[in-house]
């Protein structure tokens, strides 16, 4: 429909913005999302994933066969020389081979499948469709009765889009800077709707199993100051008390035996001048690091640990919600917890169980509330 009826693709998509903004409402969700359903995300490629929707909006791309040159770095002898391997070279991926392929199955390195190259100076294309994103939320909200500051919209950030093969800019640093000023048009057009805006930068984190060898701790945080940074700076001047990061380790079902500790990165993490923070809390993997709160200021601001989670099919029962949330405010303030999910649930978990999850989440929430 988008290619022969654009404009009834438009109608179509802000009316199901509006039907899960208001189905969200129902669930009892106080702040909500648009679904995401205004970013394309490419089947065509083999990184067909949630943020493959920036690279049809940046200029100086190109789509090209077989370029599988981001996949086959290794890193170094010293932090400054460390690069990523392929998403199909994660240690947890090789330690549990048969359990995510199957028997005797092996990894290849490199593709036969299409993959953007940076091959000139970065740009922003995306005006028309990041202004449609946040048109759609803003409707739907008023539609629903609900201020634009009640909802929000996801957007990459700069060291999780610099993931693509670089043909042209000298250093991936010099790459990763690139992405700032181009996303920073999607920034500034999220907020000056109203809205919320939330990055999302799974990078930061899930990085650390790309690696091979494992690294020390301490040198991978050295490693993604650069992203850190470009957080910052691409933030630079636009209403930070309307913004929220998000971390995470990957949202793929699996052991995740080779994650980094939330110890080793929160404070990079906190380095990020933003007002919120979200970050994975219900993952088996990672529940116990609440921990990590014991001994940290905020310094006045939110965190939006995730206490329903995408991992599992089995729905938390609301008493259980409430007892993570609790064990929050009772660590950093209660006014400073929003429960939230651990990551997004699509293309993880069936819809039905999705909405059962955002209902235990609005009931945890309320019984919380009522303990507290």
């Amino acid at each position: 429909m988008p290619m022969s009826d654009p404009a009834g693709y438009a109608s179509l998509l802000s009316e199901e913005v509006a039907v899960i903004v208001q189905r969200q409402r129902d669930a009892g969700i106080d702040i909500v999302g648009d679904g995401e359903y205004g970013k394309f995300m490419s089947k065509s490629v083999d990184y067909a994933a949630w943020w493959s929707y920036s690279y049809a909006r940046t200029g100086g791309l190109e789509i090209i066969e077989g370029d599988d040159s981001w996949l086959t770095k290794v890193h170094h002898s010293t932090p400054d020389d460390i690069q990523l391997a392929g998403f199909g070279q994660r240690r947890d991926f090789n330690r549990f081979l048969d359990a995510y392929f199957g028997p005797n199955a092996t990894v290849e390195m490199g593709s036969s499948k299409a993959q953007p190259t940076a091959t000139g100076p970065l740009s922003y294309i995306g005006q028309d469709a990041a202004t449609a994103d946040a048109s759609n939320l803003v409707a739907a909200l008023a539609a629903a009765g609900r201020p634009a500051d009640t909802g929000f919209v996801t957007a990459i950030a700069p060291g999780s889009a610099a993931r693509i093969s670089n043909a042209y800019y000298g250093s991936e640093e010099e790459f990763i800077k690139a992405w700032i000023p181009v996303l920073r048009e999607e920034y500034k057009t999220i907020l000056d709707a109203g809205l919320l805006l939330q990055l999302d930068d799974p990078s930061l984190a899930e990085s650390y199993d790309q690696i091979t060898p494992e690294i020390d701790p301490k040198d991978y945080v050295r490693f993604i100051r650069t992203r850190v940074d470009a957080v910052n700076e691409a933030l630079e001047g636009l209403d930070r008390s309307r913004v929220r990061y998000h971390l995470c380790w990957g949202s793929w079902h699996g052991p995740h035996t080779t994650d980094l500790e939330f110890e080793n990165i929160v404070d990079a993490m906190l380095d990020i001048d933003v007002a919120q923070y979200s970050f994975e809390a219900g993952n088996v993997r990672h529940e116990h690091e609440w921990r990590v709160w014991e001994n940290r200021d905020l310094g006045g601001r939110t965190i939006l640990p995730g206490v329903v989670s995408h991992a599992t099919n089995v729905v938390e029962h609301p008493q259980l919600v409430a007892d993570r949330l609790v064990r929050f405010a009772r660590l950093v303030g209660e006014d400073h917890v929003i429960g939230s999910s651990d990551c997004g649930f699509g293309g993880r978990i069936h819809p039905q169980i999705a909405w059962a999850k955002l209902e235990a989440l609005s009931e945890g929430a309320a019984l919380a509330s009522d303990q507290l």
